[in-house]
């Protein structure tokens, strides 16, 4: 578990990516780094970084949870008797649309959120509102539990980042193949040497997962 020093959270984040930050966008990194702090089983400082690279990429530098864009139409493609809809285990005529992908990792699919719900001890409430992916602490909870018991495509951190390697390239596997690998091993480095400036304390080894 760590503590950060969020006065200095800024002005490191913005050593190393140079764009000026919103006061909207310093919000929602700041959120997301309270939610880590609080997380007892992120130990890792390498997980951080990946993660948060995750959420600067899915979430176009908001750093707040995200809605799937398009019209309506587009989510077809999610319906059932689809093949993505027959995958993603959607099986009512508008589920397409209404388990589209949200949060900070974009989940999708009635299967999804069904399965994530029970996981985090949520029940159906999110089948019965999935908006409520988008409120950030759920949708950290979502990714955070995800990303580390892989829950998305059976790929974990732990696989990409342990004692022995620190793979951000092929991390990505662990929700979307390799699609931007690149750049998210990218952002990841940086925000390694962020996360490097600004924790105070961590309760166990920053490279121990």
């Amino acid at each position: 578990m760590f503590h950060f020093d969020h006065q200095k959270l800024s002005e490191s984040y913005c050593n190393f990516f140079p764009a000026t930050q919103s006061p909207a966008q310093a919000a929602g990194l700041g959120k997301l780094v309270s939610f880590i702090a609080a997380d007892t089983s992120i130990s890792d400082l390498r997980w951080v970084s990946y993660m948060l690279a995750t959420v600067k990429h899915e979430c176009e530098d908001t750093w707040t949870p995200a809605t799937e864009r398009g019209p309506r139409s587009y989510f077809d493609k999610y319906n059932p008797g689809t093949l993505l809809g027959t995958r993603l285990g959607n099986t009512q005529p508008d589920d397409g649309f209404q388990f589209r992908g949200r949060g900070y990792v974009q989940i999708t699919g009635r299967a999804n959120y069904e399965r994530l719900g029970r996981a985090l001890q949520l029940g159906n409430q999110l089948i019965d509102n999935p908006d409520l992916a988008l409120d950030p602490e759920v949708a950290y909870n979502i990714m955070s539990y995800g990303m580390r018991a892989g829950a998305f495509t059976e790929k974990k951190l732990s696989d990409y980042i342990n004692g022995y390697t620190c793979d951000y390239y092929n991390a990505r596997r662990i929700i979307n193949a390799l699609d931007r690998a690149e750049t998210i091993r990218d952002y990841a480095q940086k925000l390694e040497q962020v996360f490097k400036d600004v924790v105070v304390v961590a309760n166990a080894p920053a490279t121990a997962a």
